[in-house]
């Protein structure tokens, strides 16, 4: 495939995108959902949501794609990661124009995307490295069942013989897509990925590069661009459903009937509302509260505030409050907000109509409960879907509307605290359940108190500190090495986390008799 004559296709007007199923790209068919350049409102191509046999593309997943990546070690399947990573990266420059055309990235944004994409494949690709030659992966030491060692037990992880429906998000179509195919392809499942439709450009054209690399085994991805719903009625014992996206849809493809009947593994990634909170320790003049600073500007303008993990939340002690307000107001009025292929630009649009209308409201909804400390929902004069950064301040920290309305957008509160941790695990918890929690103090008895306190609604808890400064990515990143997800309203799935990663793919079975045939065969021998 000449990479140069795609990138024309791509940026022709009115560019249906196509899926790839059965071994064969193909055109979509009904009314067309319109792509847009959300910097300039541009119609750039559209999204038809019929034309794909369902039925047709998980057999042709459960019957090729899967035995063929069975048929491969670990360290086979890492390899083919390795390469899909190269690919992603050497075609950068490419993929980041894409990513600011039809996903209102900046070219910082973009990056960000891609490099998660690539660098969560690289990574999973490394740790292959470490698993055995063997199709299974033991769990664990063995155990004696019986009055002697005779009776043995051994667990052990084989892929499951299905396949795997990963559903996406709009917000990340690189990484997203990567990181889902990078668990599921190193344990051995064959994969079905749908794109999330307003910036589906992006994760087609990833696709088509991934495709056209000749790495991945006939059958083991498939991509769809338009509808998936249907194929979810299509799910059987062996399947997994991955999904990342809002809680009521996630709770349509749980209650599927093909879901219940069959048991249909269903990992989930929703809504979060998620605090950052400043301890009571931290003076202005510290790195840690520097910290808490620059993280927060990173979280409300990134990607335009567009990130499951951003902070929604904002806990400080009242007696810092108006050195706080300064400084972020200061760092969010001198971000520069424009066209998302202008390099100056530092914040673009958020992705779509749909998504500009769905900020706007929520904020309005918000400003019932709170006063406005900076932004706001008034458009902005110029083209584009553009949100200013927005900052709030809570009159009422018991207000309910705060605990549970997620404005996913450049849009954060201020909630004033008195200082104490008991007072903050409240406050957090509220959330429901969330992906991430940040705190920010050098006090270890009271981040301790914190931390335990808040932990079990949380999948993942960052803390920031003196010694932090310069050496951590903020909460906002989602790193390969620790798990993404999180309880309650955030979905109660999990994702990444290392090899725990693999565990939605793998079906974990005790074997059981005599240890010199189990322990020899399925255990790890020392």
């Amino acid at each position: 495939m000449n990479p140069t004559a795609l990138v024309a296709i791509v940026f022709a007007p009115m560019t249906s995108l196509q899926s790839y199923v059965c071994g064969q790209w193909t055109a979509g068919s009904g009314d067309p959902v319109a792509l847009h350049d959300p910097s300039t409102e541009a119609i750039i191509g559209d999204v038809r949501p019929g034309g794909v046999d369902f039925a047709a593309t998980v057999a042709h997943a459960r019957t090729v794609g899967g035995p063929a990546l069975r048929a491969l070690t670990f360290q086979q399947r890492g390899q083919i990661l390795k390469g899909l990573s190269k690919v992603i990266h050497e075609h950068r420059d490419e993929l980041i124009e894409i990513a600011g055309r039809n996903g209102g990235n900046t070219r910082g944004d973009a990056k960000f995307d891609l490099d998660g994409a690539s660098g969560t494949l690289a990574y999973y690709a490394h740790l292959s490295k470490e698993l055995p030659e063997t199709p299974w992966l033991t769990d664990g030491a063995g155990t004696q069942l019986g009055r002697t060692a005779r009776f043995w037990s051994e667990h052990v992880m084989l892929p499951r013989p299905g396949v795997a429906l990963h559903i996406n998000a709009f917000n990340f179509p690189a990484w997203g897509m990567g990181e889902k195919l990078a668990c599921s392809i190193l344990a051995g499942m064959p994969v079905v990925s749908k794109a999330g439709t307003a910036s589906g450009m992006l994760a087609w054209r990833v696709s088509q590069l991934l495709v056209a690399s000749g790495l991945l085994p006939e059958g083991s991805f498939q991509f769809l661009a338009g509808s998936v719903a249907k194929m979810v009625d299509h799910m059987q014992a062996m399947d997994v459903v991955a999904f990342t996206g809002s809680a009521r849809t996630g709770a349509r493809i749980r209650s599927n009937p093909a879901c219940i009947e069959n048991s249909v593994r269903v990992n989930i990634e929703a809504d979060s509302i998620n605090s950052a909170v400043l301890g009571p320790d931290c003076d202005i003049d510290d790195d840690t509260f520097t910290q808490f600073i620059t993280n927060l500007h990173q979280d409300i303008t990134q990607k335009a505030g567009q990130k499951c993990t951003a902070v929604r939340r904002i806990l400080v002690p009242k007696d810092k409050l108006d050195d706080f307000k300064e400084q972020l107001i200061d760092r969010l009025e001198s971000t520069r907000i424009g066209n998302a292929l202008d390099g100056d630009s530092r914040m673009g649009p958020v992705a779509s109509k749909a998504q500009l209308d769905d900020v706007r409201g929520g904020i309005e909804t918000l400003q019932a409960e709170c006063d406005t400390v900076i932004g706001g929902p008034e458009a902005m004069d110029r083209p584009g879907y553009f949100v200013k950064p927005t900052l709030l301040q809570a009159r009422d920290n018991d207000a309910a509307i705060l605990h549970k309305l997620e404005v996913f957008g450049p849009c954060a509160t201020i909630l004033p605290y008195d200082g104490k941790a008991e007072t903050a695990i409240d406050l957090i918890n509220r959330g429901g359940g969330c992906l991430v929690a940040s705190a920010y103090s050098d006090d270890k008895k009271w981040l301790r108190e914190l931390v335990t306190g808040i932990a079990p609604w949380h999948g993942r808890v960052w803390v920031g500190s003196e010694k932090t400064m310069g050496h951590a990515l903020g909460p906002g990143a989602v790193l390969p090495g620790s798990i993404h997800g999180g309880p309650g309203r955030a979905g109660g799935g999990e994702e990444l986390g290392g090899l725990r990663g693999l565990t939605p793919y793998l079906q974990r079975t005790a074997v059981q008799g005599d240890r010199a045939i189990v322990g020899r065969n399925f255990g790890v021998e020392e």
